[in-house]
Formats: structure tokens, C-alpha cells, sequence
């Protein structure tokens, strides 16, 4: 979140778009199987064609956000995934 708020202060001459995603690259199979973990599922993986725009490289440049923000990520996927799920948990045994 800090990387948004850090994008929303900057100047008016300051233009996107700035990239503030994860630079670590991970497949999506290595996506889906981490998140199946965090949440405990035994749901399998799907595979589906690749459409036709679908990036082969997943590895965002966040040198701009770097470079203008002063910003990059503190937090592994991990670590930010569970938080993710955890923080959606609360919010489902708060409705139920």
C-alpha cells in the first residue's frame, strides 16, 4: 500500500504508468500451488490455453517506482499472501 500512496503524492508532471508489482518472477502454476497451500485447498490446478496477449515473463520493471517513488517491495509473496487470505477470513467470520 505504501507504493500507492507514494504514487498519489507525486507531482502532477509525475505520469504512469509506474509499475509497483513484485519484481521477483514466479510462474503461475508456482502461484496457484502457493496460494492452494496458504488456504489449505486440495483443489488442483486447471490449464487452460494461454491467450493471445499473455505475457511469457512475469517479472515487472519497477526501476521507475524506484527511481521516482523512492519505493520497492518489503514484503515477500508469501508472507503477503497469507496476510491476504487471513484478512479475508476475518472478514467472511464477521459476516457469518
Amino acid at each position: 500500500m505504501d507504493g500507492l500512496v507514494k504514487l498519489m503524492a507525486t507531482r502532477d508532471e509525475v505520469t504512469g504508468p509506474i509499475n509497483i508489482g513484485n519484481p521477483n518472477e514466479f510462474t503461475m502454476t508456482e502461484l496457484a500451488e502457493l496460494v492452494s497451500e496458504i488456504v489449505g485447498s486440495s483443489a488442483g490446478v486447471e490449464y487452460r490455453p494461454l491467450p493471445a496477449d499473455d505475457p511469457t515473463q512475469r517479472q515487472p520493471d519497477i526501476s521507475l517506482a524506484r527511481s521516482t517513488l523512492g519505493w520497492q517491495p518489503t514484503i515477500e509473496l508469501r508472507e503477503g499472501l497469507g496476510a491476504t487470505v487471513e484478512y479475508f477470513r476475518t472478514l467472511i467470520k464477521a459476516a457469518g
